[in-house]
């Protein structure tokens, strides 16, 4: 993977109802963030994915963050439909099956997909109430190993997770990390958390973050902050 700046690092999650709220944040941002995400609720609202392609583009990046899941199928002809939009990273749940099917989907384009391990809304309790016999520590490293074994380009788990994913799967994999938090944020319904610096040094290449930016009194200046933060302990 090429040598990724520190504003590149940074994706600002687009969590907002509808694309004029999600174009209104982009414009306040300008050139201080380049990657964007949009996630469940700005797509299934106001015509949120057709601001893929208008963000593209305009130079932008877009993490597609879907999280599909469903029999291969389907799975890989969603892919191949998202492919088209022109975003950068699409999520999958890192079940094998699902994992197969978007890369097949995903093949001869430049959609990069991003196996979801565990989210960071879980923790050990959660999976043992969902039915799986591993704490979240395991069940990360059983799900990178087989994502990098299928041939899917990146991951999405927590910082609390990133240097054991590292030591699972070297270096080469894309490591994409939720629930980040400047030091005195708050954590909200996040209980995998860190902060811009921590998780970077953790092995993170990319840091997604929402709330903190969205809901700053000047959003501009805490996008800057944590960019900052970043090019302070990036190698």
């Amino acid at each position: 993977m090429k040598p990724l700046s520190p504003r590149d690092r940074l994706i600002v999650a687009l969590d907002v109802a509808d694309r004029a709220a999600a174009e209104r944040m982009v414009e306040t941002l300008g050139d201080a963030v380049t990657f964007y995400k949009i996630g469940m609720e700005l797509a299934y609202g106001g015509d949120g994915l057709a601001l893929v392609g208008r963000l593209a583009a305009a130079g932008r990046k877009v993490f597609l963050d879907l999280k599909l899941h469903d029999i291969p199928n389907t799975v890989e002809r969603a892919t191949a439909q998202a492919a088209r939009l022109g975003a950068t990273f699409l999520t999958v749940h890192a079940y094998p099956q699902t994992m197969k099917a978007a890369v097949a989907g995903a093949a001869g384009s430049g959609l990069a997909i991003l196996g979801v391990t565990v989210l960071t809304s879980c923790d050990d309790e959660d999976l043992i109430e969902a039915g799986y016999r591993f704490g979240v520590v395991e069940m990360v490293r059983r799900r990178a190993e087989q994502a990098q074994a299928l041939g899917v380009p990146g991951l999405v788990a927590s910082a609390a997770e990133a240097k054991g994913v590292r030591e699972a799967v070297g270096p080469d994999m894309i490591l994409v990390t939720p629930g980040i938090r400047p030091a005195g944020a708050e954590v909200g319904d996040q209980k995998r958390v860190a902060t811009p610096a921590g998780a970077i040094r953790d092995g993170a290449d990319y840091l997604v973050i929402g709330r903190p930016i969205l809901a700053a009194a000047d959003p501009r200046a805490a996008a800057a902050a944590i960019v900052a933060e970043i090019a302070a302990v990036a190698p």
